[in-house]
């Protein structure tokens, strides 16, 4: 066990080292800290978005929900990351790149205006709150589990040495950071399946595997929740700040792009394998006399089931998936908070943009300021991170409920602004977020479970849902959202003309009714 925490520690060290390292090159510029100063290359650009979309949540909750309820519950999870990285290559990389944005938020201000980019900014803020809780469950899980503190103190260590380098280097410690977390991810998902199979044989519990397509088609084997966790990962990941965050940083829309398709396969390629291996989870552990949990499934067979040197690969890869994703989330919700909520907005120059003039910003303009209040703003989102990660400790579910949050509330606007232009106007963008999202709200306080979860954090009894409505919610609010965004746009289309972009995302036409 020494062997293990050891390698932890250095492994740690490491990403730690390097992201105060690199924090030099942000060189007390904004646009360095949130976007990387637009430069990454495609090896980095790939390896971060790879890293980003294999985090602790599709890994640590990928083994849980199989080995529980079978190989799709839990590949969903990486089948569907990896689908919004190549949607986001496919329609959304190039045209984003060449906006010149700094946050996801600043499109919709563009094309929509000032009061859509604050509930854009508030439904992103809080999704991605989520997020970094999943991210943080897993921390606290190792912490307990290898290094033996509680899980609030592994929750809290976690989210702190995260914090100390996120603030310090910004996107340029998160892209370094995710170049090793790759790597490590990739050698240990392989070297895990080639020892389990090896050593032990694949076994597929009679129902569990991958050709049961049941899993997809039948209510009663969960198909909903299945199906529901690769439509929200796989559309609403594409309007992850993170994400864009990351298109936005590549230094050309050909890179951006490519990047996207890598990080795709790469997703697949370290995510599948660990589907593979939690079919044969329980019957390793019951042919060595380990009871098998229903939480962290993953850690308790790398803990009793093979050699330290390995356990010690595979956690390293969790453990910069956990720092990976956490510091992306609170770097990015963090730079929307003080972007565009707060109305502190630069270029890469220092000079303001085309918006600022009209919407001001309480704390100016400067890049500085922008730059301190994004390092500040850190803070209080890794602890509305730690709030959730105490109060609902379930990796997988915290995921999914994220970028469910975002297909209900902010999909349909981009989608809509940069492919229906003509049509795509303020009134229906206000209308469709606010409907998805409320929608998504009441059904989430109304199911007592989500995503096969006891809904632990807000829950009001009811007779007329029940546990078998779980999933559909995700479908019903994405279809609110839709429905809502193309009739208000075709009774309100004499009144309020819709904003014209450019090609580099400048407005050309700002319309008399629009709500600026």
């Amino acid at each position: 066990m020494s062997l293990i925490i050891y390698g932890l520690i250095g492994i740690i060290a490491v990403m730690l080292g390097v992201g105060l390292y690199v924090s030099q090159k942000v060189k007390g510029d904004s646009i360095n800290y949130i976007v990387a100063g637009r430069g990454l290359i495609l090896p980095l650009a790939a390896a971060t978005l790879m890293a980003q979309s294999l985090d602790t949540n599709a890994t640590l909750g990928n083994t849980d929900l199989v080995a529980s309820a079978g190989f799709w519950a839990g590949a969903a999870l990486p089948v569907g990351l990896a689908l919004a990285l190549f949607l986001t290559g496919l329609f959304f990389a190039k045209p984003m790149n060449r906006m010149n944005l700094t946050t996801l938020p600043d499109f919709f201000r563009r094309k929509y205006g000032r009061t859509v980019e604050v509930i854009a900014s508030v439904i992103m803020s809080v999704a991605y709150a989520f997020l970094l809780a999943g991210n943080l469950v897993a921390g606290g899980y190792l912490f307990e589990i290898f290094v033996g503190t509680s899980f609030t103190t592994g929750v809290v260590a976690i989210a702190t040495i995260v914090l100390v380098y996120t603030i310090a280097g910004g996107l340029f410690a998160v892209a370094y950071t995710d170049v090793i977390q790759a790597g490590v991810a990739l050698v240990g998902s392989l070297a895990l399946i080639v020892f389990i199979t090896t050593q032990y044989g694949l076994t597929i519990p009679s129902g569990m595997g991958p050709t049961n397509v049941g899993q997809l088609t039948d209510p009663s084997q969960g198909a909903y929740i299945n199906l529901a966790t690769i439509v929200a990962l796989g559309l609403g990941d594409i309007v992850a700040i993170d994400f864009m965050e990351r298109v936005f940083a590549a230094d050309d829309p050909e890179t951006a792009q490519k990047a996207c398709f890598i990080g795709s396969a790469g997703t697949l390629i370290i995510g599948i394998p660990f589907s593979v291996v939690a079919l044969s989870a329980n019957s390793i552990l019951a042919s060595i006399g380990v009871e098998s949990g229903s939480q962290a499934m993953l850690y308790t067979l790398l803990q009793n089931a093979v050699p330290p040197w390995l356990a010690v690969i595979v956690l390293g890869g969790i453990v910069a998936a956990s720092f990976s994703t956490s510091d992306g989330a609170i770097l990015g919700t963090s730079a929307v908070i003080a972007r565009n909520i707060g109305g502190i907005r630069v270029d890469e120059n220092g000079t303001t943009d085309d918006a600022v003039a009209a919407d001001g910003g309480f704390l100016g303009t400067e890049s500085d300021k922008l730059l301190t209040v994004t390092r500040l703003m850190s803070i209080p989102i890794t602890l509305l991170g730690i709030f959730f990660a105490l109060r609902l400790s379930a990796t997988g579910m915290l995921l999914v409920l994220a970028f469910d949050i975002m297909l209900a509330g902010a999909l349909v606007p981009m989608v809509m602004g940069l492919y229906w232009p003509d049509m795509a106007n303020t009134p229906a963008a206000l209308a469709s977020m606010l409907s998805g999202s409320l929608t998504r709200l009441v059904l989430f306080v109304l199911v007592p479970t989500t995503y096969a979860y006891e809904n632990t954090l807000l829950y009001i009894p009811n007779g007329i849902f029940t546990a078998s409505f779980d999933g559909l919610p995700t479908f019903i609010a994405a279809g609110v959202s839709l429905v809502t965004f193309i009739g208000v746009a075709y009774a309100t289309k004499d009144r309020y003309d819709a904003r014209t972009l450019d090609r580099e995302g400048r407005r050309t036409i700002v319309a008399g009714g629009d709500d600026e």
